[in-house]
């Protein structure tokens, strides 16, 4: 079948914003102190041990609170903080929201749509050309028609359908159910509302560099009825080579047909090693042009041309994949394959 009808789609990011950005100011809201009065009756001894019991329960969920603390500024990476929450307890709505770095005090925003999280989010003067298959992903023809006929294309190069994607998918996630989940370069977010109606994971990061992208996800969320627990999905607008996470905070990274789209694969897989957990998994799919492509006299030759104006990568072998991801410091390399479909997944070793 010939390779130039297949269409890789591009979302460099992971990274957006919640249809409850409430969700998110769970995970990334300063942890409010827990302050302890002390009896000065020695009689009330045995209500003062209930009382301390009680304190080191709130303690405890303080705690487990601050372990879900996961966005961060892409910059330097350190934790980010909201700037107007009064004594730690109001949410504000999704518009306006503002965040600020802890260390390097660079703001970011939301709006209605998303968390915009890239690294020259609010600049006004400045503007940075991107790859052709950046920019095309990012034209509101496109993002319209990804879900709308786009996406169908792939079954031309082996891509079973999303619905059975997400089964395979699945079958390498098992170690990290329950965990959190990014949906990196999510597009329209075709796999995050399958994940969020799974009810499988705990939050599901909708992530994309596109902005049209992520209007089209979040509406299509608001659409989808068999999603009820949308206050668990986040959609953040990121590149995908600054990923806006505390290092190790991370269970799980999908990325479906995306990873032939990012400008620097190597440079993305480094990025999603470093916020997986020990223990994490990272799972993608993409093309491979091996077969009777890899005879072609040069062909590394024109692929370094194709990258150098389009920005889209060709893989030619397995072995590219898996020497990627043991670069960048995932282990148990494994895939599927169905023609130039190919499904990978690798895990970030534990300690």
């Amino acid at each position: 079948m010939p390779m130039t009808v297949i269409s890789g789609r591009f979302s460099p990011a992971l990274l957006p914003i919640s249809l409850s950005i409430s969700r998110v100011l769970k995970y990334a809201g300063q942890r409010r102190a827990v302050f302890l009065s002390r009896s000065a009756n020695a009689s009330s001894a045995s209500a003062s041990v209930e009382t301390n019991s009680s304190v080191d329960s709130v303690v405890e969920k303080e705690k487990n609170r601050g372990e879900k603390n996961i966005l961060a500024c892409p910059i330097c990476y350190n934790s980010l903080a909201w700037i107007s929450q009064p004594n730690g307890l109001v949410e504000p709505t999704a518009s306006g929201t503002q965040l600020q770095c802890n260390t390097c005090k660079k703001s970011y925003s939301g709006n209605e749509t998303h968390l915009d999280l890239a690294v020259a989010s609010g600049s006004n003067q400045y503007s940075e050309p991107m790859p052709l298959s950046t920019e095309l992903f990012r034209t509101p023809l496109v993002s319209f028609l990804y879900e709308r006929g786009w996406r169908q294309n792939f079954i031309w190069g082996g891509f079973p359908g999303p619905e059975k994607e997400f089964e395979m998918a699945k079958d390498y996630l098992k170690p990290v159910l329950g965990g959190n989940i990014i949906d990196a370069s999510c597009g329209s977010g075709m796999f995050s509302r399958l994940f969020a109606r799974s009810e499988l994971f705990s939050l599901v990061i909708a992530l994309d560099y596109s902005e049209n992208m992520l209007r089209q996800c979040y509406e299509f969320l608001n659409q989808e009825e068999n999603v009820t627990n949308k206050e668990k999905v986040v959609l953040v607008r990121a590149d995908i080579a600054r990923l806006p996470f505390l290092s190790g905070s991370v269970d799980a990274v999908h990325a479906g047909a995306a990873l032939h789209c990012w400008p620097s694969p190597s440079s993305a897989v480094a990025e999603i090693s470093r916020v997986l957990k020990p223990g994490g998994v990272f799972v993608a799919t993409t093309f491979i042009y091996d077969g009777p492509f890899s005879f072609i006299p040069f062909l590394k030759n024109i692929r370094q041309e194709i990258m150098r104006y389009s920005g889209s990568h060709i893989f030619l072998s397995e072995r590219e994949l898996k020497d990627i991801c043991g670069a960048c410091g995932l282990v148990g390399f494994t895939c599927v394959r169905n023609g130039p479909f190919i499904m990978l997944s690798a895990t970030k070793p534990s300690r």
